[in-house]
């Protein structure tokens, strides 16, 4: 049986991509690695036009769907699941702050020249690809269709949605997802031709570790908090979810991991039809640790490149962000593509940014997606223990 490189996940694909362009960095030609450096500029240009589709294309069904289930326990789920991310990322800022001050900012006073998309190698040509509306206004109309569509009685508009987030998802996971390695290839290669790359890596391994570190202090809090609202023991509400929590690890999918997570779930008394209701729809809305990942490696970013970091900013990023996450498509990479726009327009990433942010946060991916996944299964047990309350209110 012949092995081919496509049978392998992204992961691995991007950390071949890396080790690659950093040891073709060594014997390739100047001239070579100017011809991946324009082709780098053309995808990065066809990024900047399809970002604005991509939230448009995704949020916009996400939230239109969301009004097929109205209802009161729907405003509860969705409540929580934004306040659940919201706290993610703001943890993740004050912490990662206090940590990244020291540790990155030492290392990075040369790193601003260096990861420049102006410096060193220029690209033969390139080719201008305009947006057809702006980043921002793309989520506005996203948002207010959304809502629109939501409480319509036709469906004539709802289908066009649909079928327009299936193309999107079709060109996310057929062409922009498998080119990614190419993309992080051509942009390891020019950072070695120029001398770069060993001090970015450094700061990679890093930046892994502290977000690891805050990855499991999410979960201990999630659950600390379902176990007090609940009133059962924690670290085995925790335990029970494992199973689901490997599941992600494998499949970087909340949507291929819903059954795992269900019965999980079910297995920490959640009632049956509550369960059915409330992970499908957190496997959508409720993205906490991809949250958690993108703000952190953001920071990072950011820091190595001693570009201003305030709550100021970040405040609108996490909130913006926390909407950006609905309906991000169920393929590896999902979340970042999503993203992506917010972090050239509110946090003023450029391509090279932008490139250097999907390799860190893919790099941990299938952590994000595992924490997803069991944050929503500590949500399923806080919102159970609200709707017996109720239940018994009711009859009493």
């Amino acid at each position: 049986m012949k092995f081919r490189i496509s049978t392998l996940g992204l992961l691995p694909r991007i950390i071949i991509a890396i080790v690659a362009g950093i040891v073709c960095a060594w014997f390739f030609p100047v001239w070579s690695v100017r011809i991946f450096v324009t082709v780098n500029g053309i995808f990065g240009n066809f990024l900047d036009f399809i970002i604005p589709l991509i939230i448009l294309g995704l949020v916009a069904p996400g939230i239109a769907e969301m009004g097929k289930n109205a209802g009161r326990l729907l405003g509860i789920t969705a409540l929580l699941a934004y306040g659940s991310t919201l706290f993610s990322g703001f943890m993740t800022y004050f912490a990662c702050q206090w940590a990244f001050t020291d540790l990155l900012r030492i290392q990075s006073s040369g790193l601003t020249e260096m990861t420049s998309a102006h410096s060193g190698l220029l690209p033969y040509f390139s080719i201008d690809m305009p947006p057809v509306i702006g980043v921002m206004s793309a989520l506005l109309l996203a948002f207010v269709l959304g809502l629109g569509v939501s409480v319509s009685s036709g469906n004539t508009i709802k289908q066009g949605f649909s079928e327009f987030r299936e193309i999107i998802m079709k060109l996310i996971s057929s062409v922009i997802i498998p080119f990614l390695p190419f993309y992080i290839f051509g942009i390891f290669l020019k950072m070695g031709a120029e001398g770069q790359v060993t001090g970015i890596l450094t700061l990679f391994v890093k930046v892994i570790a502290v977000i690891f570190i805050l990855h499991i202090l999410l979960l201990l809090i999630q659950y600390l908090t379902a176990g007090i609202v609940s009133r059962k023991n924690p670290f085995k509400l925790l335990k029970n979810m494992l199973p689901a929590y490997v599941t992600a690890l494998g499949t970087q999918s909340s949507a291929a991991t819903i059954p795992v997570t269900l019965a999980q779930t079910r297995k920490n008394g959640v009632q049956e039809e509550l369960a059915g209701f409330v992970i499908p729809l957190c496997a959508t809305i409720h993205l906490a640790g991809s949250t958690m990942y993108i703000t952190a490696c953001a920071m990072a970013i950011m820091y190595m490149n001693d570009m201003t970091v305030s709550l100021n900013i970040f405040t609108g990023f996490i909130f913006m962000l926390g909407i950006t996450m609905v309906a991000a498509p169920g393929v590896p990479g999902g979340a970042i593509m999503a993203a992506l726009g917010l972090l050239s327009s509110m946090l003023g990433f450029d391509e090279t940014l932008q490139a250097l942010m999907i390799a860190l946060y893919i790099a941990m991916d299938s952590f994000g997606t595992a924490c997803n996944v069991t944050g929503d299964g500590a949500l399923a047990v806080i919102i159970d223990r609200i709707n017996r309350k109720n239940k018994y209110k009711k009859r009493a």
